[in-house]
């Protein structure tokens, strides 16, 4: 899947689909499409992993076809499973006078697969953006299942044999690097890792999203959320809530985040008590 022209063509149609990216990610974004391979994007919570995904499928006019993962994901949820009560129904409709060959061959079909994300994005014969998202909280074994369909967009059904891609989807990989993923997966893939975003460009990003939130005062609040990341807190503010600040500071009516206002609207960007314990000590609120 060719997703986009240029680098330049990547940057202004992610931006167009609401994504202020940088001349990297445009540019690895650009050629894991040219390419046809899976980008891997890693990064601490709250960068704009999968918002990239996202903006990618909307920037291209493609279905995001999304694999949440998880401790315990298995290849029933992953890649498909057979509708069992579906099977049932059918083998007492067949009878006891029909062969168990015939009724297998006829149980084992298209009628009777449910499609899970992987097996949905393979066979999409329409744009499509695989999103697998938060591969790494996904148990070790999961890395096996996505290495064949990854290697050479496949899946194989015992039952009914290999199916292949009619059209290779855009994968988007995320991680938050919780444990290290197999160099095997790493191969497959090309990689991106996001950080939190420069001043400049998170205010251009919070006020893309709240255009009505005067500029000096969306400078303000990436002042302090930048000051809050640098605090030893367990959840860093990530993108999103400073996005939400912006629009809370609006629906407030204020015009300056002063100490009052932080203390009042902190629950917005910080969610653990211990944290908003350790911003009221360090930033000095009363």
């Amino acid at each position: 899947m060719t997703a986009f022209a240029s680098p330049a063509d990547a940057l202004e149609r992610l931006a167009g689909a609401g994504y202020l990216a940088d001349d990297k990610i445009a540019t690895t974004v650009f050629l894991a499409g040219r390419l046809g391979k899976p980008l891997l994007v890693e990064g601490p919570a709250g960068v704009g992993k999968t918002e990239l995904a996202k903006a990618v499928a909307t920037a291209t006019d493609a279905e995001l076809v999304r694999l949440q993962c998880y401790e315990g994901l298995d290849e029933a949820r992953a890649l498909y499973v057979w509708n069992y009560k579906k099977q049932l129904i059918r083998i007492q409709a067949a009878g006891s006078d029909s062969a168990w060959q015939e009724t297998h061959d006829d149980i084992f079909t298209e009628e009777f697969l449910l499609a899970r994300p992987l097996l949905t994005a393979i066979r999409r014969t329409e744009p499509t953006v695989l999103l697998i998202d938060e591969t790494d909280k996904a148990d070790v074994e999961v890395e096996g299942l996505l290495l064949e369909v990854l290697s050479d967009y496949q899946v194989t059904i015992p039952e009914l044999g290999t199916i292949k891609a009619a059209r290779t989807p855009f994968v988007v990989l995320t991680s938050n690097a919780t444990r290290e993923l197999s160099e095997a997966l790493k191969r497959r893939c090309l990689f991106l890792h996001l950080d939190y975003p420069d001043a400049a460009r998170e205010t251009a990003i919070v006020l893309s999203r709240v255009p009505e939130l005067p500029e000096a005062l969306a400078e303000q609040l990436v002042r302090t959320v930048r000051a809050l990341r640098a605090l030893d807190l367990r959840k860093s503010p990530s993108i999103a809530e400073s996005v939400d600040w912006g629009r809370t500071l609006l629906a407030l009516g204020l015009d300056t985040l002063d100490e009052a206002a932080v203390k009042d609207t902190l629950g917005v960007v910080l969610k653990h008590a211990a944290d908003q314990a350790t911003a009221t000590s360090k930033l000095g609120l009363s």
